[in-house]
């Protein structure tokens, strides 16, 4: 931690600051396990969920189908609640996976799903699910854990569209910095299960939604792209979106001919809300980047700190850090420690490694140093899921010596944030951020000690 500037005193200061931010990291995340949030929505802690307990022991039989980040998670606690009931299970899970909670699954079937890129295992997975849930009739319940990722890992191409295809307007939109409701209002569009698609597959049978939102404001037709609740997107929409972000021109022949067939009435649209398909349907939140900030302030509140609200990370990932840096500097009380949440994008520039966290950070310690180079401030930019981008970094560490620190080891602050090379530059200062998979996934968080 110590670097030319900065005393002894300083740099430990700063190594506790970055102590209490993992601290409360560590406790957010706590606060959003998706074993936790199953056995309350099962026990029917959630008011907002109706009877769910009612629900369970009605069933005929019982078919799970669990997709995300915390499948394995999710799925082993329900096995754990749906003992004698459960006739069949799939978790598609990220590989590498979370060892532990996959070594409880008995009864549940694992298969791998690429992200944030579909691939063959993707288009696997989901084939396996539907096929399994085709053996649904009307007196059984079909549930349907859902958590970040879901998207990519749960690929059904529609009619004439490739897996080859999808990945080009996938990637195209990564680098256009699509935000994700625009990203997955075009998926919803090219695929056989999103937008509500998947109810199709159930037999009639009610269907209950278990869903660890990843998605600011937990928009159900956003999350997972909507795999069983209504759509109110149309083809047109995903029309304007690819023009908009200049992917149309670039995008498979394929793509742009099946859109535009949607577009006239020619292909029949998502499932659309107040469609009959989704009165056998309940969705329930179990767990958001509220809940996980909520218990970051109750973690701030305990370690000594004000725990105050920040502006919501949204937009590009630099504006974002910058911004919320801006609001740091110009904090005055002592041992402030302000929480923000949201989900920033990156438009890709250069050919570097990093991810919207990172990138973020990087944004921020360039704002502080060039503002208040000498101030008490340090914040951890991170995603809950414990990954940020194609690193093996969730996030970084940010404070006012952060430049300083990247000069002495021979890093360009700039010119790493202009390549999108925030990995590369944290890696050579020494403030990466790495946990691990977290087997949760709700946004991310930034957490900020101020004149601490």
């Amino acid at each position: 931690m110590h670097c030319e500037g900065m005393n002894r005193l300083e740099a430990d200061a700063e190594a506790k600051a970055r102590e209490d931010l993992e601290k409360i990291f560590y406790a957010a995340i706590a606060a959003v396990d998706p074993a936790r949030l199953i056995d309350r929505a099962l026990s029917g802690e959630l008011q907002r969920g109706g009877d769910i307990p009612a629900l369970i022991q009605d069933a005929g039989r019982i078919f799970l189908v669990a997709i995300g980040k915390a499948a394995a998670a999710m799925a082993a606690e329900l096995e754990r609640h749906l003992t004698g009931k459960l006739a069949d299970a799939i978790a598609v899970i990220p590989a590498p996976g979370t060892a532990a909670a996959e070594a409880a699954l008995a009864q549940t079937k694992i298969l791998i799903g690429a992200h944030p890129v579909p691939d063959r295992s993707s288009v696997a997975a989901a084939s396996a699910a539907t096929a399994m849930l085709r053996q649904a009739r009307a007196e059984d319940l079909v549930i349907v854990a859902l958590s970040g990722g879901a998207s990519a890992m749960f690929a059904a191409p529609a009619a004439g569209i490739s897996l080859e295809d999808k990945v080009a307007v996938t990637r195209s939109l990564l680098n256009a910095g699509a935000p994700i409701r625009e990203f997955n209002l075009v998926r919803k569009h090219l695929s056989a299960v999103k937008g509500g698609n998947l109810l199709r597959a159930c037999g009639g049978a009610r269907v209950l939604g278990l869903i660890l939102s990843d998605v600011p404001g937990n928009d159900l037709a956003t999350i997972g792209s909507g795999l069983t609740t209504g759509d109110p997107s149309t083809f047109g929409d995903a029309i304007a979106v690819l023009k908009r972000r200049g992917v149309w021109g670039r995008a498979p022949e394929a793509v742009r001919d099946h859109l535009e067939l949607g577009a006239a009435g020619d292909i029949p649209e998502t499932v659309k809300p107040g469609d009959p398909l989704l009165d056998r349907v309940i969705n329930v939140i179990i767990g958001d980047n509220r809940a996980a900030l909520s218990a970051a302030a109750d973690a701030a509140k305990n370690l000594g700190y004000a725990p105050e609200p920040g502006r919501e990370l949204r937009g590009e990932a630099d504006e974002a850090g910058r911004l919320l840096a801006s609001d740091l500097c110009s904090a005055s009380r002592n041992r402030v420690c302000i929480l923000a949440g949201g989900e920033p994008v990156v438009s890709v520039h250069g050919n570097g490694r990093g991810g919207r966290a990172q990138q973020c950070a990087l944004a921020a310690a360039i704002e502080f140093d060039r503002v208040v180079p000498d101030q008490k401030i340090a914040v951890l930019f991170a995603g809950t899921d414990g990954v940020d981008g194609p690193t093996d970094a969730a996030g970084a560490f940010a404070s006012p010596s952060t430049i300083a620190r990247g000069e002495s080891a021979g890093a360009d602050a700039a010119m790493a944030l202009a390549r999108n090379d925030a990995y590369n530059f944290f890696l050579k200062e020494g403030g990466l951020f790495r946990p691990g998979p977290t087997g949760t996934n709700v946004s991310d968080l930034a957490i900020a000690l101020v004149n601490y």
